[in-house]
């Protein structure tokens, strides 16, 4: 048995990566509660395991006493200066008590206890090794789904994408090969689990690196992602290099880099727009293809501004259901209200307008007493009981009498008319 024991655990360590010193500690242990199992000992034993030979021994731990009480724990002084003349009072000394049948019934009791220290090994060496790929890229191949997940096989372990990790405009089927981002990675207590997503914003970071070199070493930098996964992105990015386009680089010649991104993801549009800390001119590339005429900052809100654009172009910047605009807000942190050329000149007459009309009545100045007195007698309103002087009177009894001469004489003519008709 000692000799395939040892083979074993060359096994294990070559084939599995499992350390022969960690089954060696799980199988002392298990050996150690299988004899006090199966011979019913409560002594302190220890038990001892010969890496080169494979052979296995007990030991039963007995403490160098003056008066012995309990001969399993105990030993007299007299008793272990027989065996050495070294011992003193309070040392321990070992006695093998190893059975015949020992071999059998330890192998048999460990069994489960090794077989279970072994799988914890492998969860830990499979958590290490997969806590590595946390935050990462890593391509896989899709093993089945149910209602809850698709579960995708990354070799040594099996990894979960739930509902939300799914891209909308994908169906994944048994033996195809997608490459997704690790989001986490935890140590359960049935094995390490491994969550993966398609959704994530970093996948797309992890692309470009993987497709532009100058990504990946950083001369040209991602310095934001917004994305609706399935159908849009946008990439904002710079370079540090002021040699070097970020945005004709990260296309690349003819589109084919940012292409084979598209193409990995499903068809996603992508819009690569550059960054700059001109936060006016950076909302007026995030809004890419729309032009922008104006950006406007609010005084009273310092993340939200206004932006003007012309007329035909307003349905351009915002977008189908607002994905443009929606989008360009995510992507600069800004709270974006769009308007039209013509809408936002109208807006701008009508308060130049309102603050053109005069003050109030009520605000107009009072007269004082010394204005009022000033005021000339010839325009104050005359009434019934103030006195009118004679020519006054004679002028208004001659346009009185003109009067009802004028009126005698339009009388007559009607009088004549009106004969002249009969007639």
């Amino acid at each position: 048995m000692s000799k395939e024991l040892l083979g074993a655990l060359d096994v294990l360590e070559t084939e599995k990566g499992i350390q022969k010193s960690v089954v060696i500690d799980a199988l002392e242990a298990a050996l150690v509660s299988a004899y006090k199992r199966n011979y019913d000992q409560a002594q302190n034993v220890e038990v001892q395991f010969d890496q080169k030979k494979g052979d296995i021994h007990v030991f039963a731990v007995k403490k160098v006493v003056d008066q012995v009480y309990d001969s399993r724990l105990e030993v007299g002084l007299d008793d272990a200066l027989a065996i050495s003349k070294g011992y003193e009072i309070g040392d321990d000394i070992k006695f093998e008590v190893t059975p015949k049948n020992f071999g059998r019934i330890a192998a048999q009791t460990a069994k489960q206890v090794i077989l279970q220290r072994v799988r914890e090994a492998e969860r830990n060496i499979i958590y290490d090794q997969y806590s590595q790929y946390e935050n990462e890229i890593i391509t896989g191949e899709v093993e089945r789904q149910d209602s809850r997940f698709v579960y995708v096989s990354l070799g040594k372990v099996e990894a979960v994408m739930g509902h939300q990790d799914q891209m909308p405009n994908e169906t994944y089927r048994i033996h195809d090969r997608i490459k997704v981002y690790v989001t986490r990675v935890e140590n359960a207590t049935k094995g390490p689990q491994v969550f993966v997503s398609r959704t994530n914003a970093d996948l797309l970071k992890r692309l470009f690196e993987q497709e532009v070199p100058e990504i990946f070493d950083g001369t040209v930098e991602i310095m934001a992602i917004a994305r609706e996964a399935g159908d849009r992105a946008k990439v904002a990015v710079r370079s540090n290099n002021p040699d070097i386009d970020p945005v004709g680089t990260s296309v690349g010649p003819r589109g084919q880099r940012v292409q084979t991104i598209v193409n990995e993801l499903g068809g996603e549009n992508m819009d690569i727009v550059e960054w700059t800390d001109d936060e006016a001119k950076f909302i007026a590339n995030a809004l890419n293809p729309a032009e922008v005429l104006d950006v406007i900052f609010d005084p009273n809100n310092e993340r939200a501004c206004q932006v003007i654009v012309p007329d035909y172009q307003l349905s351009l910047a915002i977008g189908k259901r607002g994905q443009n605009a929606r989008l360009a807000a995510k992507l600069t942190g800004y709270k974006i209200d769009i308007k039209s050329e013509s809408e936002a000149s109208a807006i701008m007459e009508a308060d130049q307008t309102a603050d053109a009309q005069p003050a109030a009545d009520d605000d107009a100045p009072i007269a004082t007493d010394d204005t009022a007195a000033d005021t000339s007698v010839d325009d104050a309103p005359v009434t019934e009981d103030a006195p009118v002087s004679d020519e006054v009177a004679d002028d208004a009894t001659d346009v009185a009498a003109n009067d009802d001469d004028a009126t005698d004489s339009a009388a007559s003519e009607s009088t004549t008319d009106d004969s002249s008709s009969a007639e």
